[in-house]
């Protein structure tokens, strides 16, 4: 996000004086959103909509299994659907007017899951991760209707390790920024869950954990989405931002 700059010359009183034209680089930050198992992308639309204000280019888009091919939700695995989003990101890094080199991925829930997974295939600079799932690296070709809920239940009140969970071993290889965003009263992402990920994050530029008070976890009421559409929109100027200062100064 280096500022474009052109030498000209000003004419005045028949001399030239010497000057220069400063402008926004002609690529921009770009963010990928991964919604939840059980979501779609619409529901991602507003806080897209927000961010894509601070000057980014934003893609929202729907897992397999979901909205039109929900269809397929009985028989699709994880492995697809981090095809899906691999896909996705793609997708976003070939737009014409993308900064390669800053591309932020929003990921919540089971989307934050994949999203982690992401980090270890494609470059992201910054990672937002809103009630991340955890899940065994077994069964990966399984379809996901199909894994057990009890044992994921007390798999995700474990403190788990990265060395014994490739997502949690691609946070820790992460070197980018990071969100964490928690629910207070999640009965499907429980804290244990969380402070996995969070201790994952050794080599991370930058750590922010936010708990919203009261919440669940799908946000089931208007104050706690409110909640999370701030803390969101409040991380990514701070990051998208304060890049762009960053470039100016050097």
């Amino acid at each position: 996000m280096r500022p474009l700059s052109e030498s000209v010359e000003i004419s005045v009183q028949d001399q030239e004086i010497a000057g220069t034209f400063l402008a926004p680089s002609s690529k921009l930050p770009g963010v990928l959103f991964v919604h939840g198992w059980g979501s779609e992308q619409k529901h991602d639309e507003t806080r897209a909509r927000s961010i894509s204000s601070l000057g980014c280019i934003c893609l929202i888009f729907d897992l397999r299994g979901h909205a039109q091919t929900v269809g397929q939700q009985h028989t699709v695995s994880r492995e697809d659907n981090f095809r899906d989003v691999v896909a996705a990101y793609d997708r976003l890094a070939n737009h014409p007017n993308i900064d390669r080199d800053a591309i932020g991925v929003v990921g919540s829930s089971y989307g934050g899951y994949l999203a982690a997974l992401l980090t270890q295939k494609r470059p992201v600079r910054w990672l937002a991760l809103q009630v991340p799932a955890l899940y065994r690296d077994e069964d990966w070709t399984t379809p996901k209707w199909q894994l057990n809920r009890q044992d994921l239940t007390e798999y995700r009140h474990t403190r788990v390790l990265p060395q014994d969970n490739r997502a949690l071993a691609a946070c820790h290889e992460f070197k980018g920024d990071v969100l964490i965003v928690e629910s207070e009263h999640d009965d499907f992402v429980p804290h244990p869950t969380i402070m996995s990920y969070r201790t994952s994050f050794e080599h991370s530029h930058s750590l922010t954990h936010r708990i919203i008070d009261d919440a669940d976890h799908a946000l089931s009421d208007d104050q706690s989405q409110a909640a999370y559409t701030s803390i969101l929109v409040g991380w990514a100027t701070e990051m998208i931002l304060g890049a762009r200062v960053n470039a100016l100064t050097k």
